[in-house]
């Protein structure tokens, strides 16, 4: 499964910026999860903070293959038609974002849902190669203060 390490940059327009973020944008944090390898231990630069629910989520990817179970995160404003309120662990709902290759228009049964601000970081893999820029998302919960 290929993950697009690397984004755009873009959030969704409805997406509301964290007023009182943990972690300022600019400024630097380490990693405390591991998503991908070479994430746990990198040192983040702070490039977006948003108040939303993160769900982890269970979707078959539109290219086929094999589930991805428990993918953490997709923000509540990267479903199709949402509706206002956050989604309930066992609800359904399709994916309308791309961080990874058949995410798009996939159907995802919500594993958890957490009300947290969400942080897009750029960092370098602890296990060398390029900068990481624009990775969505890490929650607060996965970052620490150097």
């Amino acid at each position: 499964m290929n993950m697009d390490h690397s984004g755009s940059g873009e959030v969704p327009d409805d997406l509301q910026e964290a007023q009182n973020p943990t972690f300022e944008v600019g400024s630097q944090a380490i990693i405390e999860t591991d998503h991908m390898e070479g994430m746990k231990g990198a040192e983040a630069t702070i490039v977006g903070a948003y108040d939303t629910t993160a769900y982890a989520l269970t979707y078959t990817p539109e290219t086929g293959g094999e589930p991805v179970e428990n993918h953490k995160w997709v923000i509540h404003e990267e479903l199709e038609n949402p509706g206002d309120e956050p989604l309930e662990a066992g609800d359904e709902a399709t994916i309308s974002a791309d961080h990874m290759e058949g995410m798009d228009g996939a159907t995802a049964t919500i594993d958890s849902a957490e009300q947290t601000t969400v942080y897009m970081v750029d960092f370098v893999p602890t296990t060398g190669g390029e900068e990481v820029t624009n990775h969505k998302w890490v929650t607060e919960d996965e970052l620490s203060a150097e």
